[in-house]
C-alpha cells in the first residue's frame, strides 16, 4: 500500500471566474466536490490550503480539514511548500497536489499518480495523461500537451500541438497526450523545487513542471486509469458541470 497525503491549494482570487471554489455545484460548493475525490483516493489525509477566511469556513461547514497559507503565493506549488511546513511533513512523505478546480478527479487517479512515485524512486514528481481524441483539442492552446520518451519520462510539456507531422494530411494528432495537472511529490522536493528560480521555458509556455526538466529532474507519466473529467476555468464549464448532476 502506497502511503500519501493530500493537499488541495484553493485561493479565492481567480482571474477568469472570482470565487470558483466557492460556487455551487448541485447544492455543495466546488471545494466540497474536490475534497470528496480526494477523499475516495484513500490518502492519509487531505488539507484544503488557502488564504482565504471564506474558503476556510466552507471547509470547516462540511467537516474537512485546511490549514491558512500566505496570500502572496505565486503559484499552488509554492502554496503546497508552506502547507508542507504547516503539517510538518516529513522531507520523505509523498504528497499529491490536487487543484481546486478538478470536481471530477478519481480517487483511482489521484493514488496512481502517488503510486507512480512510489515506484520510481528516481523520479521528482509523477504525474498523468490521457490520449487526445479530436483534433480540436489538439490544436487548442489551453490544453497541455506531453511527450514522453519509451519508459514513460516527460521529454517535453507544450500548450502547441505536439508532436506534429512534418508532411500534411493524415491523422496529425495520432498518439498525442493531454497532460492532467496532478502531481505527486515527496515533501522535501516541494520545497526544493519552489526555492528554485522560474527558468526561460517556463516563462514562454507558462508551465512550472518546465522548471523540474530544465533542472534536470525526472517526470514520470503515466496513461490515467480513468478520465480526469473536467477541470473548471470559465463559466463555460462550470455549467457542463451542473449539467451533469440534472
Amino acid at each position: 500500500m502506497t502511503d500519501f497525503h493530500v493537499i488541495i491549494p484553493a485561493r479565492y482570487a481567480s482571474q477568469r471566474l472570482p470565487g470558483k471554489m466557492l460556487l455551487d455545484i448541485a447544492g455543495k460548493p466546488m471545494i466540497q466536490r474536490v475534497y470528496e475525490c480526494a477523499l475516495s483516493s484513500e490518502a492519509l489525509s487531505v488539507t484544503v490550503a488557502t488564504d482565504d477566511k471564506r474558503i476556510a469556513d466552507a471547509v470547516s461547514s462540511f467537516g474537512g480539514s485546511y490549514c491558512m497559507t500566505s496570500e502572496q503565493h505565486a503559484s499552488g506549488t509554492d502554496r503546497i511548500a508552506e502547507a508542507v511546513d504547516n503539517l510538518s511533513l516529513g522531507n520523505d512523505e509523498m504528497v499529491v497536489n490536487l487543484q481546486g478546480d478538478e470536481p471530477q478527479m478519481p480517487g483511482k487517479l489521484i493514488k496512481q499518480v502517488a503510486q507512480g512515485l512510489a515506484q520510481h524512486p528516481d523520479t521528482s514528481i509523477a504525474t498523468a495523461c490521457e490520449m487526445i481524441d479530436t483534433q480540436d483539442e489538439f490544436t487548442d492552446r489551453s490544453v497541455v500537451k506531453v511527450v514522453r520518451d519509451k519508459n514513460d519520462y516527460a521529454l517535453y510539456f507544450s500548450r502547441a500541438p505536439i508532436p506534429t507531422r512534418r508532411e500534411q494530411g493524415g491523422n496529425s494528432q495520432l498518439d498525442a497526450y493531454r497532460h492532467i495537472g496532478l502531481y505527486a511529490y515527496r515533501a522535501g522536493y516541494v520545497k526544493e523545487f519552489t526555492e528554485l528560480e522560474p527558468v526561460p521555458l517556463e516563462l514562454i509556455e507558462r508551465l512550472e513542471q518546465l522548471r523540474a526538466l530544465w533542472h534536470g529532474h525526472k517526470i514520470h507519466v503515466s496513461e490515467a486509469v480513468q478520465s480526469a473529467g473536467i477541470g473548471i476555468d470559465t463559466q463555460e464549464g462550470l455549467e457542463k458541470i451542473r449539467l451533469q448532476y440534472k
